[in-house]
């Protein structure tokens, strides 16, 4: 059993990672990270990746097909398969999130902070403000790791997404909100690997230059996933991966079972055992 820690950092395009993340681009030109290029599922929309990235089920099946689809989920996601193990899960995101999770739907008056233990994300703070500054996200991250030593930490600020919106991903706006959060995981990755997590920087889907995302573009649908551990070699993987992968390859790292409708999927680089990775229930 390993700990994993998972950044999504809503709205980040591939392209724009890879020029403008000077942190996560030294640790892979270092060999100490993979860096793989993962193709979002259609739509290319916030809630119906989020419930990719967490259950490894497409939007055809889980009925999550856009962003106005307000209610929990109907599949199982990492963090309650995680609970059901005995581990220990928490989440510093966007209060979709607990609507699709913990609670639906979000009441910002009685569900910003849920530390009861008892839901399927048991210690979580949430935001329901996009401009929430992606540094006081992080803080909220910290404090939660710190104060609770989950097995499953979930990350996910809006900054990057918010400015997309707002500026286009061809402006500047865009690249330096890029920046300032790869200037904030420089000083955590390292606290973070030190405690033995395993740690993934992914998104949820990319941008294009109109400030607009939930289409087939490129722009739109390409999004990095950095991955930091013994189970990943070091280096670039450009053929696109499906964003499927993302939740049974948790699960492997974490080693429990994937819920049955899961679809492992090999990852080339990374030597996690799929039989293992792809057990179900």
């Amino acid at each position: 059993m390993q700990k994993v820690i998972m950044v999504v950092l809503d709205g980040l395009r591939y392209d724009t990672a890879r020029a403008v993340m000077g942190y996560m681009e030294h640790l892979v030109e270092k060999g100490r990270a993979a860096c793989y290029r993962v193709s979002s599922e259609l739509p290319s929309l916030s809630r119906p990746l989020y419930e990719v990235l967490l259950t490894g089920t497409p939007p055809v099946e889980n009925g999550i097909t856009a962003n106005h689809t307000v209610r929990l989920s109907n599949q199982r996601s990492v963090f309650q398969l995680a609970a059901e193990q005995g581990l220990t899960t928490a989440a510093a995101a966007y209060h979709w999130v607990s609507e699709l999770y913990n609670r639906a739907p979000f009441n910002p008056m009685t569900d910003r902070i849920q530390l009861d233990g008892t839901s399927p994300i048991q210690y979580g703070m949430f935001y329901f403000d996009d401009t929430y500054p992606d540094t006081h996200l992080f803080a909220d991250a910290e404090y939660l790791r710190r104060a609770y030593a989950p097995d499953f930490l979930y990350v996910h600020p809006m900054g990057i997404d918010d400015i997309g919106h707002k500026h286009g991903a061809g402006s500047a706006e865009y690249r330096q909100i890029t920046g300032a959060a790869d200037a904030v995981l420089a000083g955590l990755l390292p606290v973070w690997l030190e405690n033995k997590y395993r740690i993934i920087v992914t998104a949820d889907h990319g941008m294009n230059e109109f400030g607009q995302h939930g289409g087939t573009g490129q722009g739109e649908r390409d999004v990095p996933f950095y991955a930091i551990g013994p189970e990943f070699t070091p280096g670039v993987y450009e053929d696109p991966i499906p964003q499927l992968a993302v939740a049974p390859l948790v699960c492997g790292l974490l080693g429990i079972p994937c819920s049955p409708a899961m679809r492992p999927i090999e990852l080339p680089g990374c030597s996690l055992n799929q039989a293992a990775a792809g057990r179900t229930e």
